[in-house]
């Protein structure tokens, strides 16, 4: 159950407000906390608290949110022999607003994730032969993640992009993924379909699957996942909970599911087993904090048959 995630490590900085602010409102009355995140940090921890032996290839700046995130990771029993710590910029920070419903609005000053070059997948490329799978995001620059995901399919390693935040993605990287993990909206993004129903999700995973993909899985927040292949299309319903906030659910979701299928489950127990840990997740507020372990998720699968 080797796992690479190669991606961004960020410090979140979390204001809670009652709803979220309209363009030109100023909203008194918030509270204010910091957590660790950035989508490759958090799909990182998400995959070892899973369960899953995590390397984690990214930069961070040679600061004390960078000191923080390796400390952080590190606890988790992240091997971030392959981090770097970069002297010329600070580390990637996010600022978010979540409301009392859990909906949230992100920026993000990328900061030394930016810098994430090729030479430092090179350096790592003995982690990335060892992996069982390696796991992708697109908050470094598209040109390294291009290069990652090449090294890794002609090294015959599964390769698995979370598309987020959504870009344009050319046929090249796109025939270099094994699974392709799109929410609604980057999935939308991506295809140009709008999605209302199950139709419409299923269309958008066939587009998605003639630039040569294997397999789509588009996550629907409280509806679920959808796993859409050659063989057809299937819904994995979501579990039901009060969510609190739910910034790192698809982080939370991608990398769990990338430890179930590193362990052999089939993708609906895969999707299920994501789905269950980024729904706990959603209970709890901030990115890091909140990702469950592996006995959380699985008392929560035996909860729910």
């Amino acid at each position: 159950m080797k796992i690479t995630v190669i991606g961004s490590s960020n410090t979140d900085m979390i204001i809670q407000v009652p709803r979220l602010p309209v363009p030109g409102e100023t909203l008194l009355g918030g509270s204010f906390s910091t957590a660790l995140g950035g989508k490759g940090a958090n799909q990182a921890v998400a995959a070892a608290r899973a369960g899953g032996e995590v390397t984690y290839i990214g930069r961070v700046g040679d600061d004390v949110f960078g000191e923080q995130a390796l400390n952080g990771m590190k606890e988790d029993g992240i091997n971030i022999d392959y981090a770097v710590k970069d002297p010329l910029v600070p580390t990637g920070i996010a600022q978010i607003v979540v409301d009392e419903e859990g909906k949230n609005i992100i920026v993000v000053a990328p900061g030394a994730n930016q810098n994430l070059c090729e030479q430092d997948i090179t350096n790592a490329r003995k982690a990335i032969l060892a992996s069982d799978l390696l796991l992708l995001q697109l908050e470094t620059p598209i040109q390294t993640v291009r290069f990652a995901a090449k090294f890794a399919f002609e090294n015959h390693i599964r390769v698995m992009l979370n598309p987020a935040p959504a870009i344009p993605l050319d046929d090249e990287l796109l025939g270099y993924i094994s699974i392709l993990t799109p929410n609604k909206l980057e999935a939308e993004a991506l295809t140009g379909i709008s999605i209302t129903d199950e139709r419409s999700v299923e269309l958008a995973g066939r587009i998605l699957l003639e630039h040569g993909l294997a397999r789509v899985i588009i996550t629907l927040g409280s509806k679920g996942s959808m796993v859409i292949d050659n063989g057809g299309a299937e819904h994995v319903p979501a579990f039901r909970i009060k969510s609190v906030d739910t910034t790192a659910a698809s982080d939370v979701f991608n990398g769990a599911m990338a430890v179930a299928l590193a362990e052999g489950k089939n993708f609906y127990e895969s999707v299920r087993f994501g789905n269950a840990a980024a729904a706990i997740s959603t209970t709890r507020l901030g990115a890091q904090p909140s990702i469950p372990r592996r006995e959380e998720v699985m008392e929560m699968l035996r909860k729910n048959p």
